[in-house]
């Protein structure tokens, strides 16, 4: 399931890495807004999608595990707030947000380890849903 949230923060171009929480200079904040309202609003999110064959497959994958439009949605914000609280602990460091990418890709149980309990919380509802749903 981390993976998959990964993938999706991936779908818009952004990735973080866990640390304190510290300011973002307004061009930081400025561009997670933005990610974030493209990984929010299903219409943005399809325009930034369809501008690449990686976000597409990326998008293929979020809807083919979520099975529904709704789910679909959860994913998306679940990956948001990830992102959010990922991108804050940084600084908006983009080497950081790398280091941390790669580190999710070996160790997602560890990268989810540096959420919030709430989205950790969030994430393992998410994923009763996502298993408790009829294959």
């Amino acid at each position: 399931m981390i993976r998959l949230l990964v993938a999706a923060v991936l779908l818009v171009g952004v990735a973080a890495a866990p640390a304190q929480a510290q300011s973002l200079d307004p061009a930081s904040q400025d561009a997670l807004d933005k990610t974030l309202r493209i990984l929010l609003d299903p219409a943005a999110r399809s325009g930034e999608v369809s501008r690449s064959s990686q976000g597409a497959a990326v998008d293929q994958q979020v809807r083919a595990l979520a099975g529904s439009e709704a789910l679909t949605q959860e994913v998306y914000a679940l990956a948001g707030q990830v992102l959010s609280e990922l991108v804050q602990g940084t600084g908006g460091d983009t080497q950081k947000m790398l280091q941390a990418l790669d580190r999710a890709k070996t160790d997602p149980a560890g990268f989810a380890a540096f959420l919030s309990p709430a989205t950790q919380q969030r994430l393992r509802e998410l994923a009763v849903k996502l298993s408790d749903k009829p294959r």
